[in-house]
């Protein structure tokens, strides 16, 4: 997962102007320091501390991949077609490897019963009246279903509702949840604002308007900086399961499979019934081993008694 200036691709750097001048003139690197101000921003206090820290040393840096020479060396010149890196592949890069490096990440995995969240899904489409068009007034997809079932799992858990500083956990009152959108060359992950409090309709709606804009480059930094948690849904793709990289400030990603029918055993007897396999990927500093177990319990609960998200 990366965040990236949609209009230009290039990685941003959350910093107080005074964090900036003070790390210019004591020739730290910001990309390096832990911010904790609001959402991760980088704040004076930062800045000096890692300036006691280590002087007017430069901050070490991440760990570099082998060199462009040195990787080539491996392949017949000839055999390969080089596409240089953009703007926004050299932002995920930087990203991807900070985030894997910085937060101690371990995961959960269960599988969800979603027949009847599919039944559901199916009535309240075949609900939806026609347009102008012709064409229903909405078509609700199951990942709708799943970001709403995550954001009232977390409310449930709000001991899980958490962003990690290094002075203190903040404990959001809202579910904030990232929608993983896959666009020409990266990633962006648009934000859901109190997920829990909107109806699945009415998160259908706002994913496809945000993803559209994200598609278009058109999306607003507070459009798609912070939050709490996100979904990564790669189960239109066949996948059955996979984990996902934690995007900081956030403390906890869901990464979705393909629901396919599979034989179980209930009451002693087998049966068919689909099932989609779910793993949380959760930062150890913030969300330990039990918590995020609770916490993807209640998201399977929900899911698997979706009447629930329409109390």
């Amino acid at each position: 997962m990366a965040l990236v200036t949609p209009d230009t691709g290039a990685p941003r750097i959350f910093a107080s102007p005074l964090a900036r001048r003070l790390a210019r003139e004591g020739g730290l690197d910001l990309s390096a320091l832990t911010g904790s101000g609001p959402h991760g921003r980088i704040i004076e206090r930062d800045v000096k501390d890692a300036l006691a820290r280590g002087g007017t040393a430069k901050a070490a840096p991440l760990a570099a991949a082998p060199s462009a020479d040195v990787t080539r060396k491996f392949f017949e010149p000839g055999s390969y077609e080089e596409i240089p890196h953009d703007n926004v592949r050299k932002a995920i890069a930087r990203r991807l490897t900070e985030a894997i490096q910085t937060i101690p990440h371990f995961y959960l995995n269960v599988d969800c019963e979603i027949d009847a969240l599919l039944r559901l899904r199916e009535d309240y489409n075949s609900a939806a009246p026609l347009g102008a068009d012709g064409k229903p007034n909405w078509k609700t997809s199951v990942n709708d279903y799943v970001v709403k079932a995550l954001a009232i799992a977390l409310q449930r858990k709000p001991e899980a509702n958490v962003t990690f500083t290094p002075d203190a956990l903040l404990r959001h009152k809202s579910s904030d949840i990232g929608v993983a959108v896959s666009i020409p060359g990266g990633l962006v992950t648009p934000i859901i604002r109190n997920a829990e409090a909107k109806s699945v309709r009415e998160i259908s709606d706002e994913i496809k308007e945000l993803a559209g804009r994200a598609r278009a480059r058109k999306l607003k930094p507070h459009e798609y900086e912070g939050g709490v948690s996100a979904v990564s849904n790669l189960g239109m793709y066949g996948i059955k399961s996979f984990t996902a990289v934690i995007n900081p400030p956030q403390s906890t990603i869901l990464a979705v499979g393909q629901g396919e029918q599979r034989m179980i055993v209930k009451d002693g007897a087998p049966v068919v019934a689909t099932l989609m396999s779910v793993t949380l990927s959760c930062d150890h500093r913030a969300v330990d081993g039990a918590l995020g177990a609770e916490l993807l319990a209640e998201f399977k609960h929900i899911v698997e008694h979706p009447a629930m998200m329409f109390a």
